[in-house]
């Protein structure tokens, strides 16, 4: 599969209204279309509010929680790598029923502010440059990982979550690193299917075309997704969501965005940085909240709905793992990025 930047991506969500057929299912499948799946009927029109990239900041974690609590948004993904985790899992645990789940990081793009690996560098040399931290973007990231060693740390942030309370409903991948190979996205799958997880997937986007075909009999596909690039002028933001809203075609919609605070210690972080700026995530934030935008939504009947909601279409029957993982000489531990040195080979 060719290798996309974010940039490419972005600019071709924010043009794929009419690029795909908006279907449901696909041609000749027995398989009914996921509103239906999901108890609605055929015609409905349901749609799911992501915000993306919580523990990146305080800033990030407030705006997000706080439209996560006022249903501005219906669900959200968490970086575990990044020093923001710990507020969002202690929020997770206040809030149990929360719909949370994991934008699984394998990239770290900003040049002052970095995270790396939940596993132990040793186990995952592949996952990080020169400099210890992850590759800045998909494309070099890659390039460089060994898949037995990005399938350690999948796992490792899963389970990091769930150590910490937060146990995740659904999973998505920073910059869409997992996406950009067959070979990524199948490991990915893989591991998504272990834990009973559903993955971002949409039918009306090129970047998810190759993975649509290893999708498994019964997962749960959305039809289309959404999300404007910087193609999309800072005077038309608000219009790109409302028309989004208006073209909306009965089926499943995600809807992902940004939120922070347009402050100084955002401003910080995202310094230099053309996309999802401070500024940029800010306008999100104000957009989804506005009431022009939650009118749109009751004009057009739309229902709002969770990943949450799409976890209960995944039939209990498939079997839950208990990860392990092998060092270098073979034997194989739990949790290795626990670094209390009382793991137990076996």
């Amino acid at each position: 599969m060719k290798l996309l930047s974010i940039r490419v991506v972005c600019i071709l969500f924010s043009a794929a209204l009419t690029c795909f057929s908006q279907s449901g299912v696909d041609p000749g499948s027995d398989t009914p279309p996921l509103q239906v799946r999901l108890g609605y009927p055929k015609d409905a029109k349901l749609l799911i509010l992501n915000a993306d990239d919580l523990a990146v900041s305080h800033s990030e974690d407030i705006a997000s929680l706080s439209a996560l609590d006022n249903k501005f948004i219906t669900s959200a993904t968490v970086m575990a790598p990044c020093p923001w985790f710990t507020e969002v899992a202690a929020y997770a645990k206040a809030h149990p029923g929360s719909d949370l789940g994991l934008h699984l990081t394998l990239t770290s793009e900003w040049p002052t502010y970095r995270w790396g690996p939940v596993s132990p560098r040793a186990l995952v040399p592949s996952l990080v440059g020169p400099d210890g931290y992850f590759y800045p973007n998909a494309k070099e990231f890659a390039a460089n990982a060994k898949l037995d060693e990005v399938e350690t740390e999948i796992r490792a942030q899963i389970e990091r979550a769930r150590l910490m309370g937060l146990e995740p409903t659904h999973l998505d991948a920073h910059m869409h690193a997992l996406y950009v190979t067959s070979e990524l996205f199948r490991v990915f799958l893989k591991v998504a299917h272990e834990y009973r997880l559903p993955v971002r997937m949409a039918r009306n986007v090129e970047l998810f075309q190759p993975a649509l075909a290893m999708m498994g009999p019964g997962d749960p596909i959305p039809d289309a997704i959404f999300s404007p690039g910087e193609d999309v002028p800072v005077s038309a933001w608000k219009d790109y969501y409302i028309n989004v809203i208006k073209s909306l075609k009965p089926g499943v919609t995600e809807i992902f965005v940004h939120l922070a605070h347009d402050d100084v210690a955002s401003q910080a972080i995202i310094a230099g940085q053309r996309e999802w700026r401070a500024a940029w995530r800010q306008r999100e934030l104000d957009t989804i909240s506005s009431t022009e935008f939650r009118q749109a939504l009751a004009d057009n009947h739309i229902i709002l709905i969770g990943w949450r909601d799409i976890q209960r279409t995944i039939a209990p029957s498939v079997k839950r793992h208990e990860p392990t993982w092998k060092r270098r000489d073979g034997a194989k531990v739990l949790r290795p990025y626990l670094s209390s040195g009382k793991q137990e080979a076996h």
